[in-house]
């Protein structure tokens, strides 16, 4: 019995042991930023300042990797069996110049980022903002960026890779400060939760020459969060901070993916199958009482709302944008002088479309 008791103590030690290695490993594997923490910044040496009057043309694209639009990936279905992981060299390469192309004649002040790729397995370890950089031109010289999905595997079976993505600001003016803010994490297994996403706020500061400052702030929201209060805790903190910069005096805009449906008639004008994505009752409602927006609440509830519509699902069964989950979000004091969706040229280039808003710098 002693004997007995002697094996099962060590199996049990063992045991432990193997558990604290694969905790150990795992913790090892993932990125785990601080809740607020300073961006990489490349302030580019010689750029202009704002200037109080001026007005910024801002241009905000979740660009899906340079991917394209001729993959249905396995997360593009809502039961995860979409046929693809991975796009082609060849089709990274396309889209690539396509964007650039069309960055080049819309020649926008700033461009603000989502869904960027640099080192990770499925786009061949490549560096996509310096490729996206170096084929828009010297211009923007300046660039912020910052990590939200980074690890040096994802036992995924259909990842089972590297990864790394990036939010990012490149602008033609200078910035002086670059932070990432940590927003609030999907729950799950403790295993899931290790390799899962870890969404973020990345806020720029642009000086205005004469004294005073203006934010910009990129985003790219949770998906697939249904069934818990992600979204709604997530959508909070971007209004803490957008909040706390008004409080401060500094004028600001944000924007990017934020995965959420405006308030009113969009949620009904889906299908089911589609709509299944959503809450009914937007946990964005309130930012469009209280803030500006492109596109405007009015805009997406007329007749020619279609023509606000930044997304256009891998799913095979939708063969047009058909939804506005995209947005610039700004203190009812700035200015807006002109907003679009650039949408004939880019419908290839990725499942979202780029936005385009004029301000005037107050």
């Amino acid at each position: 019995m002693k004997k007995l008791s002697r094996i099962l103590a060590v199996a049990l030690s063992v045991l432990v042991a193997l558990v604290a290695l694969a905790a150990l490993a795992v913790f090892l594997m993932v990125d785990h930023p601080r809740q607020t923490q300073p961006a990489f910044l490349e302030s580019g040496e010689g750029a202009p300042r704002l200037r109080h009057g001026q007005e910024l043309t801002v241009l905000s694209w979740n660009v899906q990797y340079f991917a394209g639009k001729g993959y249905v990936f396995f997360y593009d279905l809502w039961d995860g069996s979409g046929p693809d992981e991975v796009p082609s060299e060849e089709a990274i390469a396309l889209t690539l110049e396509g964007a650039a192309a069309l960055v080049r004649e819309i020649d926008p002040d700033i461009i603000l980022l989502q869904e960027i790729d640099e080192d990770s397995g499925r786009t061949y370890f490549g560096d996509q903002l310096a490729l996206f950089r170096g084929l828009i031109g010297p211009a923007w010289r300046v660039e912020a960026s910052a990590w939200y999905w980074r690890a040096s595997f994802v036992p995924h079976p259909r990842v089972m890779a590297k990864v790394g993505m990036k939010l990012a600001v490149l602008s033609k003016y200078e910035i002086s400060a670059a932070t990432r803010h940590q927003l609030p994490r999907m729950g799950g297994d403790p295993v899931t939760r290790a390799f899962n996403f870890r969404r973020a706020v990345l806020e720029a500061r642009l000086p205005v020459e004469g004294g005073g400052e203006l934010a910009v702030l990129t985003t790219h929201l949770d998906a697939f969060a249904q069934g818990d209060d992600t979204m709604a805790r997530q959508v909070a903190k971007l209004e803490n901070l957008v909040d706390g910069l008004s409080a401060e005096g500094v004028p600001w805009i944000a924007s990017g993916d934020f995965n959420l449906l405006p308030p009113g008639r969009a949620y009904g004008d889906l299908p089911a199958e589609q709509s299944v994505y959503y809450q009914k009752e937007t946990e964005l409602a309130r930012f469009f009482g209280k803030y500006g927006s492109v596109p405007p609440l009015e805009a997406m509830e007329g007749p020619d709302r279609a023509a606000w519509y930044t997304h256009f699902p891998n799913d095979p069964a939708v063969s047009a944008p058909d939804r506005t989950i995209d947005y610039f979000f700004f203190p009812k004091t700035l200015e807006l002088k002109e907003a679009r969706i650039i949408r004939d040229d880019a419908l290839s280039l990725s499942d979202h479309l780029p936005m385009f808003a004029r301000f005037v710098i107050p």
